[in-house]
């Protein structure tokens, strides 16, 4: 690297006095011939013959000098400037690795510490462990990180108040706290899966193990001073794309320039399914002994005697415990920076399949942690390479638009009624929330500036939206197909419809007159670094059958945000957030983005959890309860699972509400048909008949289950269930499994729970077979389908069946079942005791 540097530095000092061997002689070249080549240079890097004569032409300076020697001192000053921009990139890479270098030598300290800590602790243990063997029993479930530090983790506070005095003192404890996270050994650490470190890594991500709440860490290098940094990081709604406002309450300076603010904070709610997050906070802000700049936060809560805020309504109120951002001057420019986020997002205040998502060390780490760092870096290369992108677009003004399809997308999900969003009577059937927005600063309120904005005829602004259980459907596939392959969901009608909504002129209602669209086209206008999340312009093609059609565009614009299409990135959240816009593409033009959110379930989850197995005979009820599972399957029966989001908005004629929320509701419905069916062909499950069904065709219960199923069936009604049931156990099994009806157990008892399902059933209650113990034979029907479940109960346990009328019944996501009739029949053992009560929901669909 010094070579390099040494030789860029002679061939710099020789562009002051070039030589040109010419005959077997150097022609020296004076400072102001040098100064009128340098000038062309710049206008003209590699300048044609005809041009290098011009130049003699027009410079008598350079009059006596012949052609070629002009051409060989072009082709010397071009090496020279591919020197020096070789030499500045290695300096530039050499002070990352350096930079690097003295991250990972800190990462193995902090490591080697914590290795020592260990050691301690299970010499300690092991030395008790003869003398108190109780103690070491009831400590046997912890971890040794999370036992020995439990005191650092949860101290106990003093009683303090809210003066200066006393919010000092909570600032300085809280620092104390995140640094012993972020370069000690107060949490144990694990590598993030996927996360590798390098010179062109985003950085080191870590992820809590045996902590309360969930915890990740990274470290990296970003190319900026620790000042703006420090004023990225705080404005945390321009980078966080959950965060809905952070408002400053209060602040108090402290000494050497530190200050202390108040802060409140709100969170949007990923899905329909739960309520937003909302944090009361002190941050703390103060600049150590090394220079070293750090800005710590935590929660304030009662048991510290500081100012309190009240309960917001919409919100849950969630713990911040010590986290933050120590930032450090590089050499060479730049900082390095430690990242620490530790919250507790009360996971309680959720639909149990959704608390993996506030669960998950590993989510926080995708949505926050790392994604502070991808914005330092994507700043850093704008500043380097502040150029103009495709249409004519700035990479600040494309990511402004970017954060506007995100948070207009939130806005919409989440509906909050400070926004002027208000729910309306549902159709009868709850699967699909319409909201209508009438709020004059919603609709020129997207962006004040623009100057046209909506036609004042559309007046109002309409929400549908809904969340569903995908199961076996990876993420970044289904979004990929989604976005390539729009025909096969969306409504050519509702898209001209969009589009001509945001015109100057008549906002005509949805009908069959436009033109369908010959295909789409999509133009990229942006990328982050590492392609995790891309704008782009979709052009829909599409021809007016009228003249009368006219005010409708042949060509249709939306602007797409798509994020998440990494299928080996683990705990990424997928997304497609699209909004029509006008042929004019002002940055200041209003958008009413739609779209989906796909969000990983089971992949989230760091370990599974003692309680839930694969044993079926526990589950069934059958066998011996202590018994283990006999593989070492996940608890998840070998499927993944994911929530998929979906927000539609509309903008309307205030008197064509009810109109447009009938279409509304039916098109987000066929919208969700239209996924299943995709979902479905690009589930794994399709591609062989034992795919989903490897932990039941390997316990002998769920044979022995099976058998009693078609033997009860067969006794009481007096027909086969299966067409062919003369096989053997594993063919029973496999023929139930694969049952076009809804075949499901429940328990007798006084409060029957579901044991056990075929794949239809588990389809039709949007669940897992592990989950499947968690719900209720109550919880899937209406009231009016209860009264007949509890009016027909005697008469199953007495006479041992009974036929149900068709009816409504509710997934365990809320989403209604239609069924033409159901069969129940009483599933008896090996000594004609009652083992359980069977449901059969035959010809059953979603409403």
């Amino acid at each position: 690297m010094s070579m390099s540097c040494k030789e860029s530095n002679k061939a710099a000092a020789a562009a002051a006095a070039a030589a040109i061997m010419d005959n077997g002689k150097y022609v020296r070249y004076t400072p102001e011939q040098v100064e009128a080549l340098e000038r062309l240079y710049h206008d003209c890097p590699k300048p044609s013959s005809m041009r290098r004569q011009q130049l003699i032409r027009e410079c008598p300076i350079l009059s006596h000098i012949e052609p070629k020697q002009i051409k060989v001192w072009f082709q010397n000053r071009r090496c020279r400037e591919k020197q020096r921009k070789e030499a500045s990139r290695l300096q530039a890479v050499n002070r990352k690795l350096t930079a690097m270098n003295k991250l990972m030598m800190e990462e193995n300290d902090r490591l080697q510490k914590q290795v020592s800590q260990l050691v301690y602790e299970n010499t300690y243990f092991r030395q008790r462990t003869p003398n108190n063997p109780l103690t070491t029993k009831d400590t046997s479930c912890e971890s040794v990180v999370t036992s020995g530090q439990k005191h650092h983790l949860t101290p106990q506070h003093p009683p303090r108040d809210a003066s200066p005095a006393g919010l000092l003192s909570i600032a300085e404890e809280t620092l104390a706290e995140f640094l012993s996270k972020a370069t000690g050994t107060a949490v144990e650490w694990l590598q993030m899966p996927g996360m590798k470190p390098g010179p062109d890594s985003i950085g080191i991500v870590a992820i809590s193990h045996g902590c309360s709440g969930v915890a990740a860490r990274a470290c990296g290098l970003v190319g900026l001073e620790p000042t703006r940094v420090a004023e990225i990081l705080k404005d945390r709604p321009s980078w966080f794309r959950d965060c809905r406002a952070v408002d400053v309450v209060n602040v108090l300076p402290t000494a050497n320039g530190g200050t202390i603010e108040l802060l409140y904070m709100q969170l949007y709610a990923p899905t329909t399914l739960a309520p937003g997050r909302d944090f009361w906070l002190l941050r703390f802000t103060s600049v150590m002994d090394d220079g070293s700049l750090v800005v710590c936060e935590r929660s304030l809560s009662n048991t510290q005697n500081g100012p309190s805020m009240p309960p917001v309504q919409n919100f849950v109120r969630a713990e911040m415990l010590p986290s933050g951002y120590l930032i450090r001057p590089c050499e060479g420019g730049g900082s390095i920076i430690h990242i620490v986020d530790h919250m507790n997002l009360e996971a309680w205040s959720v639909p149990e399949v959704l608390r993996p998502l506030y669960e998950s060390s590993t989510v926080l780490a995708q949505r926050i942690t790392t994604a502070a760092l991808r914005q330092l870096r994507q700043i850093a290369q704008d500043i380097t390479q502040s150029s103009v992108n495709n249409w004519g677009r700035r990479p600040a003004a494309l990511r402004a638009l970017s954060h506007r399809l995100s948070r207009g997308f939130n806005e919409a999900l989440n509906g909050f009624s400070d926004e002027g969003w208000s729910l309306i009577d549902n159709d009868g059937v709850d699967d699909i929330t319409v909201l209508v927005n009438s709020n004059p600063e919603k609709l020129m309120g997207l962006n004040i500036s623009f100057t046209s904005g909506y036609n004042s005829i559309c007046n109002s602004i309409l929400c549908a939206k809904a969340s569903m259980l995908l199961q076996n459907v990876p993420p970044a596939i289904l979004l990929r197909f989604l976005r390539e392959h729009r025909s096969e969901w969306a409504d050519t009608n509702i898209d001209a419809y969009s589009a001509a909504a945001i015109k100057i002129g008549p906002c005509t209602f949805l009908g069959p007159r436009i033109g369908n669209f010959g295909g789409q086209v999509i133009l990229p206008l942006a990328q982050t670094i590492e392609h995790e999340e891309l704008l782009e312009v979709i052009k829909l093609e599409g021809i007016a059958h009228s003249a009368e059609d006219a005010m409708i565009p042949r060509d249709v614009l939306l602007l797409q945000l798509c994020s998440g299409m990494d299928e080996n990135a683990v705990g990424t959240c997928s997304e497609l957030i699209f909004a029509p816009i006008d042929a004019s593409f002002a940055d200041d033009a209003p958008l009413l983005p739609s779209g989906f959110r796909i969000i990983p379930l089971d992949s989230g989850k760091e370990a599974s959890s003692p309680n839930r197995t694969l044993d079926l005979a526990s589950a069934l009820e059958t066998g011996t309860a202590g018994n283990k599972p006999p593989n070492g399957l996940s608890s998840n029966g070998g499927t993944t699972r994911s929530v998929m989001t979906i927000a539609f908005q509309f903008a309307f004629e205030s008197h064509m509400q009810e109109n447009v929320a009938s279409v509304a509701r039916q098109y987000v419905r066929s919208i969700i048909a239209s996924v299943q069916r995709v979902a479905l062909a690009l589930s794994p499950s399709s591609l062989g008949p034992h795919a989903g069904l490897r932990s039941p065709l390997g316990t002998p219960e769920a044979h022995t289950l099976a058998r009693w199923i078609c033997q009860s069936y067969r006794n009481f009604m007096g027909v086969e269930l299966l067409k062919s049931s003369c096989g053997g156990s594993d063919s029973i099994l496999k023929a139930l499994w694969h049952h076009s009806d809804a075949i499901m157990c429940c328990s007798v008892k006084a409060v029957p729970v579901f044991t056990f399902a075929n794949q239809a059933g588990v389809d039709m209650l949007e669940t897992t077979l592990v989950a499947l113990q968690d719900i209720t034979l109550e919880k899937i029907f209406d009231d009016h389908g209860r009264k007949n479940v509890c009016s027909e109960f005697p008469q199953i346990m007495n006479q041992g069946f009974a036929t149900l009328q068709g009816g409504i019944c509710l997934s365990s996501m809320g989403r209604p079942v239609s069924y033409e009739r159901a069969v129940a029949w009483k599933v008896l053992n090996e000594d004609e005791n009652a083992h359980c009560i069977c449901f059969m929901f035959v010809n059953w669909s979603f409403v």
